[in-house]
């Protein structure tokens, strides 16, 4: 019996991933909508990713000690209704102040469940978690891509916008009624030793090094995602459909990398795993953005190395804590982390406007080589630093 709820939990899990994945893009995907239908410029439309990047800290910060009180079937099932209520939002107004509160909440409640997805499936398989965790994020990939290089091409104004919304709604519903008839398994985790406060979890020698790295690399990669297609078209020159493209194409290898070097996780290990990775990305990474237009190519193809990083992020996070304090600790690195996001792009788009595109998109390869050097540095260390308890 258990087996089978794990088989419709995680297929509710797979259904929900897709529409994270699409809700992910939907910022970068319609940025020059945005732009032309509400008149921004470029620092308006950076405040679009700010308020979701304070909706990632908001809910990060409090869902882990969420899960804790409510148990995990009731809080997913509120995380899920307040992201499909987000939805709902953006499908029936047409106002930019309600767009960043949809922003807020869509975007924080979608972080906060693909956290809590990642740390239940982690319990739920304990062979080749690994595999599993990134086949989730291979279905997620599927959504991203998939709705960059679709949406992308089909978008022509606001009320694409709206259908698109229809469509995520719909998908949150499905889940949601899984996840009411189907009751989750409960993931066995040693809750003997109390609860933990945000300071202690704070004051593990780890947990600074981890929101470093991690905050990094959000930048880096949530650049491509929300920062690309404007980029491309600013400053490059490239249509928006063939920028779409691009962006289709790195979250399109993201996708196939996490299902086809997902066992690589658990046959090297993660830390092997993610220096490799981590190491090939910032390479490939920077190259493609140095080079400019015909760079962008191998800054496409740069997702294939950027596949299994966030996951195995996520997966390294607990090694430093207790079990029973894993998913308020993972909560809290992350959120905090994200405050890397909130600070980047709300000055980005100030940036871009006094220095240009070409030189303030920089800024994000030089992140990602920020974050290997770290991520190298912290592994000289890091078991030594395994469980914090």
């Amino acid at each position: 019996m258990n087996k089978k709820k794990n088989i419709i939990t995680f297929a509710a899990f797979l259904i929900l991933m897709v529409g994270l994945g699409a809700n992910d893009a939907m910022r970068g995907i319609f940025s020059t909508i945005f732009s032309a239908h509400f008149q921004l410029s470029t620092a308006q439309l950076s405040q679009i990713v700010t308020v979701s990047y304070i909706g990632n800290l908001v809910f990060l910060a409090v869902g882990g000690f969420g899960v804790d009180i409510l148990g995990r079937r009731k809080a997913m099932l509120l995380y899920t209704f307040l992201w499909s209520a987000a939805m709902l939002l953006f499908a029936t107004t047409d106002s930019y102040l309600l767009l960043l509160v949809g922003m807020f909440f869509a975007m924080g409640t979608s972080t906060l469940l693909n956290t809590n997805m990642n740390l239940i499936t982690t319990g739920m398989f304990a062979v080749a978690p690994g595999f599993f965790v990134n086949f989730l994020f291979f279905i997620q990939g599927i959504g991203t891509s998939g709705s960059q290089s679709i949406i992308g091409n089909w978008a022509t104004d606001i009320s694409s916008w709206h259908t698109v919304a229809w469509g995520l709604l719909a998908i949150g519903a499905v889940a949601m009624v899984l996840f009411v008839l189907f009751p989750m398994p409960e993931v066995q985790e040693h809750k003997t030793e109390g609860k933990v406060s945000p300071k202690e979890i704070m004051s593990c020698p780890a947990f600074l090094s981890l929101v470093l790295i991690i905050g990094l690399y959000f930048i880096a990669e949530h650049g491509i995602m929300n920062w690309l297609v404007s980029y491309a078209t600013n400053a490059l020159e490239v249509p928006m459909g063939q920028a779409a493209n691009f962006t289709a194409v790195f979250f399109g290898c993201v996708m196939v990398g996490r299902l086809v070097l997902s066992s690589l996780v658990d046959k090297l290990g993660i830390y092997r795993c993610l220096r490799l990775f981590a190491t090939s990305a910032a390479v490939l990474y920077t190259a493609g953005v140095l080079l400019g237009a015909p760079g962008l190519w191998l800054l496409a193809v740069s997702g294939l190395l950027f596949s299994i990083l966030y996951p195995t992020f996520v997966m390294l996070i607990p090694r430093y804590w207790p079990s029973h304090a894993a998913s308020s600790a993972s909560g809290l690195v992350l959120s905090v982390a994200s405050l890397a996001d909130i600070l980047f792009n709300a000055v980005f788009g100030s940036l871009v406007d006094a220095i240009g595109y070409r030189t303030s998109f920089l800024i994000m390869p030089a992140c990602m080589v920020g974050c290997t050097a770290l991520l190298w540095l912290f592994f000289a260390k890091a078991k030594k630093l395994e469980r914090c308890d």
